[in-house]
C-alpha cells in the first residue's frame, strides 16, 4: 500500500493529537482529558456509535462498512501514561509532574483516531470495525475490566487486533510471531516471620534475614533447575525490607521480599507458581521460620492466534514489503493486558518500529511521529484484508 497525500496529511494531523496527549498524561483509569479528546474526535468523524464510560474512561466507536453484511473485528489501543518524570526536554514534553507517556500510548491513541477518521470517511468494507480505546494497561488491567463489562459481546466482536511500538525496530518495519509473543507477569510479596533478638545471641533467635538470603538464592533455582532452558522463565527479587538502621544490634522478627515472575507458556506459569510456593514454604521451615505469601496474579501470556497472525503478516507486508516484516520475532518477557482479549477472541498483536529511540519506560523515551503513517496504513490494510470488497 502506497502512502498517498491524503494519508500523509492525516498522519500530520495525528501528530498534533499525539503531542497534545503527550503534554497531558493521565494514569490508569483516570483519563478525563484523554477520553474527552478521543470522544470529541470520534464524534466529529461521524462514527455510527461512540460509547463512553467502559472501564470508567474507556471509549468504543463503531464504524459500519458500506458494502453490506460481514463480520465484526476490533482494533484496540491503550491510552494511559506512567508515573514517571520526563527527561526529554522536548517542546511537547509532559506538563504534569511525575507523569509521562513513556510507553507510546499517546502514539497508539493518535494512530487509531486517524484510522477511525479514514474509515468513517470512506467505509470501503463489509461488516463492522469496532475501535477500542482502552485505559489502564500499565498495571490496572483495563482490558480485563472492559471484558468483564461485556465489550466483546455488546459489540459482537469476532476478532481482535493490537499494535505496540518497538524501539530498536526500524521505522516502517513490523514484527510479529505466532503463538506466545509476550510473557505472563505475576508479582509477589513474601513476609518471613522468625524470632527476633539480640545480635550477640543469634542462637536464641530464628533470624529471618538468614532465611531471606537462602530464599532469594533458592528461588533462582526455579529458572535454572526446575524449568526447561528452552522455556523462558525470569524470577526477579526487586524489593527487600527489614530491620532498622538505627538498631543494628537487633535481629528483626520479620522481613519482607518481593518481586516478579515472568513465564512464556500458560502451563509453565501454573507449574512455576506451585514450585515457588514449595520453595518459599520449605526454605522457611528449614530455619524454623514461617512465610506468608501474597501472590498477585498479573497479565496472562499474550498468545497470537496462528490464522490471525497470517492475516496480520499479510497486511503488514502490503504496507512495508516482505523485507521489512519479521514474522518470527523473538518473544519478549514484558507483559501486556491485550492478552485478556486474545484469551477470549482470535487475533494478533504486532510490533511497529519506533526507530532508534530510548527504550520503553525510560524517562528519555518519546514516540516517533514518523511511525504514525505506517501504523495507520497497517490498520487500514488489516481492515481491507479482513473486510474489503473481496470479503463481502
Amino acid at each position: 500500500m502506497t502512502i498517498d497525500s491524503t494519508l500523509a496529511a492525516l498522519a500530520e494531523e495525528a501528530k498534533s493529537w499525539r503531542r497534545t496527549i503527550h503534554q497531558h498524561p493521565e494514569l490508569l483509569f483516570d483519563l478525563p482529558k484523554t477520553s474527552a479528546l478521543v470522544i470529541e474526535k470520534l464524534m466529529t468523524f461521524g462514527c455510527d456509535e461512540v460509547v463512553t464510560g467502559l472501564a470508567k474512561s474507556g471509549v468504543v466507536a463503531v464504524i459500519n462498512g458500506k458494502l453490506g453484511g460481514g463480520k465484526t473485528i476490533a482494533l484496540r489501543c491503550d491510552m494511559d501514561a506512567l508515573p514517571m518524570s520526563e527527561q526529554t526536554n522536548l517542546p511537547h514534553a509532559s506538563k504534569v509532574p511525575n507523569m509521562m507517556h513513556a510507553c507510546g500510548h499517546d502514539g497508539h491513541t493518535a494512530m487509531l483516531l486517524a484510522t477511525a477518521k479514514q474509515l468513517a470517511a470512506n467505509r470501503d468494507f463489509a461488516g463492522k470495525v469496532v475501535l477500542i480505546f482502552q485505559p489502564a494497561e500499565e498495571g490496572g488491567g483495563g482490558g480485563r475490566v472492559m471484558i468483564e463489562e461485556g465489550v466483546l459481546e455488546r459489540f459482537g466482536i469476532e476478532e481482535v487486533y493490537g499494535m505496540h511500538n518497538e524501539p530498536g525496530l526500524a521505522v516502517g518495519s513490523f514484527a510479529i510471531r505466532s503463538g506466545p509473543i509476550m510473557a505472563g507477569g505475576d508479582r509477589f510479596v513474601i513476609t518471613i516471620n522468625g524470632k527476633g533478638g539480640h545480635a550477640a545471641s543469634p542462637h536464641l533467635s530464628h533470624d529471618p534475614v538468614v532465611v531471606m538470603a537462602h530464599m532469594i538464592t533458592a528461588l533462582q533455582s526455579i529458572a535454572s533447575r526446575f524449568t526447561d532452558p528452552f522455556d523462558p522463565v525470569v524470577v526477579s527479587i526487586t524489593y527487600v525490607n527489614g530491620g532498622n538502621d538505627k538498631a543494628l544490634n537487633v535481629i528483626p522478627a520479620a522481613v519482607q521480599i518481593g518481586g516478579t515472575i515472568r513465564t512464556m507458556q500458560p502451563r509453565t506459569r501454573k507449574a512455576v507458581e506451585a514450585r515457588f510456593r514449595e520453595v518459599v514454604t520449605m526454605t522457611a521451615k528449614a530455619f524454623s521460620a514461617e512465610a506468608e505469601i501474597d501472590w498477585r496474579s498479573g497479565y496472562p501470556v499474550t498468545v497470537n492466534d496462528a490464522a490471525k497472525t497470517k492475516v496480520a503478516v499479510a497486511a503488514a507486508r502490503r504496507v512495508a514489503g516482505d523485507a521489512r516484516v519479521d514474522d518470527n520475532y523473538p518473544p519478549t518477557m514484558g507483559s501486556e493486558d491485550f492478552s485478556y482479549m486474545l484469551e477470549k477472541r482470535p487475533g494478533a498483536f504486532i510490533w511497529l518500529g519506533n526507530g532508534d529511540s530510548a527504550d520503553l519506560h525510560n524517562p528519555a523515551y518519546d514516540f516517533n511521529d514518523d511511525a504514525i503513517i505506517h501504523g495507520v496504513n497497517y490498520w487500514l490494510a488489516l481492515v481491507d484484508q479482513e473486510l474489503g470488497a473481496a470479503k463481502k
